[in-house]
This record gives structure tokens, C-alpha cells and sequence, in this order.
């Protein structure tokens, strides 16, 4: 190839990329546009949607024009995003290209004779045509970067503060004095480097923290069965073991309603149970904070501040109002009780409140919020971080917070919780995301098995019973698996769960949509035994307590139902505010945290 051959050549491919460069930046700025004026998380046509089904409840075809609208809704903005994220690369792809074929064409043409007669006009014409071309090209190529990070961070403008000041907590009422003992004032801090992140233990010396130390409790089957302690219930599973549950109330009224309390600041977490003690977090954008109230009377004993956390972010991350700061379900082991925030920051306190060690295991990066539960097991505390960054689990020392394990995971981010199972006489962890199930050995972190079977964003945790997993997301499927062979026993996808986590116990599963469907299914078979549509909201999760089933509807109305192949409604109870978390049980009461206030029902 001669050297004017080069130059052409050369020339011709910068010229298309120049163009390719110049179309893909025009069609990154067009999408950037078109979303920018498309919000994908207020649809003024669902709203409208939605409206007319609140007048017009028992209207299945508009139901289903809802679903579809939702589903055809998500997809095309995330099939948007896929095509921003891919215009970016080709055009970082397209600018290398053309610098390349720019730097072949000068050097190669620098190699020609210089012609015998040049006129000053024509070689500052060709200066002035080099620099408009790298001028343009510059503007562009920021032009079409600027929008495709604009476009690819879009959620990020929703936050969470204008939900938190409209769940500010209303003062305490029926007599319940609510008093804040205070934080502990520390004399000494301990700074433990473990890989990234740093575990600040602290030793606390408070005269409103005196109580004398309790026994150390060594964790095991029976004292989980007999208190309440993760999200769930024991082992995350879904299933209550105690009795003489409560079927009648009314919030509002006050009927069998042994106290309700003020929560100092609003958060999605359910209640976690260890003998007299309970406990919540809440959060906003100022502080984030772990609440011990009293079982019996409702006062709230010590407040928890997670403050002074090394690598705490200085500002909260961006979050959704139907997630926000506080949405992990704390856990408690009987020595401790542990909190997650939305800011990475996990802490741990004894139960009189004395904090003992707190670390940060860097800003989830989550559109929605953090929002994976807490569980602990085996002197160690499971922390499920699937974020956009890729999926892991790692387990904390329960004593210090030190990592014990961490494994990255072959998975999507997810919204998920992780459930401990007892499979051949061993315990391990079941995750679930997209796309895979699977189970982990909690002594070394190993991966046991796995099963590619799920899609989407899952928020729904597993279910497990008799040696079977069943996994459900909405837009997605729910799948049986059968632990020991792996095998997938059945699958359905008519009901599906975007938020609630299958319950399976004795031979059944139940699971609740966000359309306000609850149905119950044979566990082995998949055979569907019955359905109710509540015609409400289903975000909590439906639990086993007493032979009933517990199902809360985001209005704070709960319905009971027998346990049974059969639909048997026993009664509907109204909370008297919005709540859509799940129950925590004790002998003769539940426990329920509304929007604003927590709830002990029973007499």
C-alpha cells in the first residue's frame, strides 16, 4: 500500500467515524431528551389508571390494563437505559476509532513532498479546518457524555426527605410516656482496619445506661423459636411459634389495643422480638437511629444513634420514598441488636444500649435504597449486598464486625433478605436475585449450589419447607426447588409477588401480589388451592402464627385466614393508619409498626 493509498484509506475511515460519532451523540441527546420528559416513576397516565380502579374496585379488565401499562412502562424505560449505556460505549468506541484513523492521515501525509508553490491563505485555511474539526468533535463527544451520565443517574433526584416530613411521629397517647434515655458518651475508641473498611469499637460509660450486663445467651433453635428476632421471624422464614394470637382489634378505637407508641423517626423495618425487649430503627436525612422500647408497657427505653461511623458518607444517598433510609429489618441474637441504613453504616448494640461497634461497608449503590434484612446465626451477622456494582454476602463477626467471610456473588442487585435453612442436619443461607437462587455454607462462605431461574429487580425473599425453596418475583416466575437434587419441581407464573415473600409451611405456599392478590398453593405440586383478592396493596409478607395465616394490606387493614387448602376467612382488622410492614408475634400478642406509630394488640 502506497502512502497516498494510507492517506485515503485513513481519511475515509475518519470520516465514518466522525459520522458514526456525530449519530450516536445526536441519538444519545434525543433519548436523553425523550426520558427526561417521560418520568419513570410518576406516570400521569397510571395515576389515572389507578383512580378510576379506587372507584371502580371489582374491575378486572382494568386491573389488567394496569399490569399491563406497569409492565410495558418498565420495560421500555429500562430497555432505554440499556440503549443509553450502549451509546456510550459505541461512541467511546467511535472517538478512538476516529482519533486513531486522524493520527495515521497527518502522519502519513506529513511524509509527502511539500507541493513547490504554497500560498499563505491555503495553509492557515488548513490550520483553521484541523482545529474547527477537533473543536466540534470536543463539544460533541462532552455533549453526548454529559447526557449519557444525566441519563443513566436520572433516579437519583428522588430522595427521601419530603417522605420523611410527611411521617413526622405524632406524640404518644393512652398514657404512654415516651422517654429518650439518651446515647452513650464513650471514653475510648478502637479503630480495627479489615480490607476497605474500618470497625470502630467503642467502650460506654453512661449513667442512664447502669443496668447491670445480662448473661451471655448462646443463640440456638429453641430460643430463636421462642422470641421474634429477624425479619420473618425465626430464620427468616416466615413461621411464628407462638400461641393464643389476638384476631380481633381496632386501631382507631382502641379496641384491644394494649398500647401504641410515638416512633421518633419513620422507616419501613418491621419489629424484631428478644424476651422484654423490641426493637425498630428509623431514619431521615439528619440522623439514623435504633429504638429498645419496653414489651410489656410500650416505653421506650434507650435510643441508638449511628453517628461518628468511619467512611460514613457526609449526605445520605439518594433513595425513594416508598424505600428510603431505615428499610432493613433490624436483628438480635440476645447479646445484640444490629441495624443497617440506606448509607452502607451497619452497628451493633448491646440490649441496654451501649454500642459496641459500628462500621461502613461503603454506599450501596442502589436506585431504590438499601432495603436487604439483617440475620444472625452461628456468632455471625449475614449482610446480603447486591447492589448495581454485583452481587455479594458477607458475614460479620458478631463480637467485633469484623469480616468472617465475604463471596461475591454471580448475581444482579437485589432488594432481597436472606433466609437461613437447616438442610441435612446443616444450616445455610438461601439468596435469591437475578438471576440466580442459590445456597451458601455459613461456616466458610462456599457456594453449594445454585439455580438459574429468576429475572428482573427481586425484592421478594425465599420461602423454605420440607427441603424445598420457593422463589417468586413479579414479571418473572415462581419456582420450586427442591435443595437436595436441585431439580425444579414446578413453576407458575399467574400470581406473582413484587415486594412479599413466599410463606411456606406444612405442605403449602402463600404469596401475596402488589395487586392485592393472595393465593395458596400445593408445595410439591404447585397445585393452586384458592385465591382472595383483597383489592389492596400487598407489600408485607404473609406469616404463620397459631394455625392462621397473617396477611397486612398497605392500609394497615389485616386479614386471618385458617391455614388450611381451603379459603377461610376468619376476620379483617383495621390498624387506623397506613402500614405495610410485616408482624412480629409473642404468647398472646402481635406487634405491628404503622406509619407513625408501633402497635402491641392483645390483652
Amino acid at each position: 500500500m502506497t502512502n497516498t493509498d494510507k492517506i485515503k484509506l485513513a481519511q475515509n475511515i475518519a470520516v465514518i467515524a466522525g459520522i458514526f460519532c456525530s449519530a450516536v451523540a445526536l441519538l444519545l441527546l434525543l433519548n436523553f431528551w425523550q426520558i427526561s420528559k417521560a418520568d419513570p416513576i410518576e406516570s400521569k397516565a397510571l395515576e389515572v389508571l389507578v383512580q378510576r380502579l379506587k372507584e371502580d374496585p371489582n374491575n378486572d379488565g382494568l386491573k389488567a390494563e394496569i399490569r399491563s401499562y406497569d409492565l410495558l412502562a418498565r420495560k421500555a424505560y429500562f430497555n432505554s437505559q440499556w440503549q443509553i449505556q450502549t451509546g456510550a460505549v459505541l461512541l467511546l468506541m467511535g472517538a478512538i476509532v476516529l482519533a486513531f484513523a486522524l493520527r495515521v492521515y497527518y502522519s502519513a501525509k506529513a511524509k509527502i513532498e511539500a507541493p513547490e508553490k504554497v500560498v499563505e491563505n491555503e495553509i492557515a485555511s488548513r490550520i483553521l479546518a484541523q482545529k474547527g474539526i477537533i473543536i466540534v468533535g470536543a463539544v460533541i463527544f462532552l455533549l453526548a457524555f454529559a447526557a449519557s451520565f444525566a441519563s443513566v443517574n436520572y433516579l437519583d433526584k428522588f430522595n427521601i426527605d419530603s417522605a420523611v416530613a410527611e411521617n413526622e411521629p405524632q406524640p404518644a397517647d393512652e398514657g404512654i410516656q415516651v422517654i429518650d434515655v439518651g446515647t452513650a458518651k464513650t471514653d475510648s475508641i478502637q479503630i480495627l482496619t479489615t480490607g476497605d473498611s474500618a470497625v470502630s469499637i467503642i467502650s460506654a460509660t453512661d449513667s442512664a445506661k447502669t443496668e447491670t450486663a445480662p448473661a451471655t445467651v448462646t443463640l440456638n433453635a429453641q430460643n430463636i423459636k421462642s422470641n421474634h428476632n429477624s425479619f420473618r421471624g425465626p430464620f427468616g422464614q416466615g413461621v411464628s411459634y407462638h400461641k393464643n394470637i389476638p384476631v380481633k382489634w381496632d386501631g382507631a378505637a382502641g379496641t384491644n389495643i394494649a398500647w401504641k407508641v410515638a416512633i421518633p423517626k419513620h422507616g419501613f423495618n418491621s419489629p424484631v422480638i428478644w424476651g422484654d425487649k423490641i426493637f425498630i430503627s428509623g431514619a431521615d436525612s439528619q440522623s439514623r437511629e435504633v429504638y429498645c422500647f419496653d414489651r410489656a408497657t410500650g416505653k421506650l427505653l434507650w435510643t441508638g444513634k449511628a453517628d461518628n461511623i468511619q467512611g460514613s458518607p457526609a449526605n445520605p444517598p439518594k433513595v425513594t420514598a416508598d424505600t428510603g433510609l431505615s428499610a432493613p429489618t433490624l436483628a438480635t441474637d440476645g447479646n445484640h441488636v444490629y441495624a443497617i441504613f440506606a448509607t452502607g453504616d451497619v452497628i451493633a448494640f448491646d440490649m441496654n444500649g451501649n454500642r459496641v461497634w459500628a462500621r461502613n461497608l461503603g454506599v450501596p449503590d442502589n436506585h431504590y435504597g438499601h432495603s436487604s434484612s439483617l440475620i444472625v446465626w452461628d456468632g455471625k451477622l449475614f449482610v446480603q449486598y447486591d447492589t448495581n456494582r454485583g452481587g455479594k454476602v458477607l458475614a460479620l463477626k458478631t463480637d467485633t464486625g469484623e469480616t468472617a467471610w465475604e463471596k461475591t456473588r454471580s448475581s444482579k442487585i437485589s432488594w432481597a433478605s436472606p433466609v437461613l435453612a437447616n438442610v441435612g442436619g446443616k444450616y445455610q443461607l438461601i439468596l435469591t436475585a437475578d438471576p440466580i437462587v442459590a445456597g451458601y455454607d455459613i461456616k466458610s462462605g462456599e457456594e453449594l449450589w445454585q439455580v438459574k431461574c429468576m429475572m428482573g429487580e427481586v425484592g421478594p425473599s425465599v420461602g423454605f419447607a420440607d427441603g424445598i425453596v420457593v422463589a417468586a418475583n413479579e414479571y418473572a416466575k415462581m419456582v420450586a426447588i427442591d435443595v437436595n437434587t436441585k431439580a425444579i419441581l414446578w413453576e407458575a407464573d399467574e400470581y406473582l409477588p413484587e415486594a412479599s415473600s413466599p410463606l411456606t409451611y406444612n405442605g403449602l405456599v402463600v404469596i401475596a401480589t402488589s395487586y392485592g392478590v393472595l393465593a395458596c398453593y400445593d408445595l410439591k405440586t404447585g397445585e393452586k388451592y384458592w385465591e382472595d383478592d383483597c383489592g389492596k396493596t400487598l407489600y408485607s409478607s404473609p406469616t404463620f402464627a397459631d394455625g392462621k395465616i397473617f396477611m397486612m394490606d398497605n392500609d394497615g387493614v389485616m386479614r386471618i385466614y385458617e391455614f388450611g387448602k381451603e379459603m377461610k376467612k376468619i376476620a379483617e382488622n383495621k390498624l387506623g393508619e397506613h402500614a405495610g410492614t410485616t408482624p412480629a408475634f409473642a404468647n398472646g400478642k402481635i406487634y405491628i409498626r404503622g406509619d407513625k406509630n408501633l402497635y402491641c394488640i392483645g390483652k
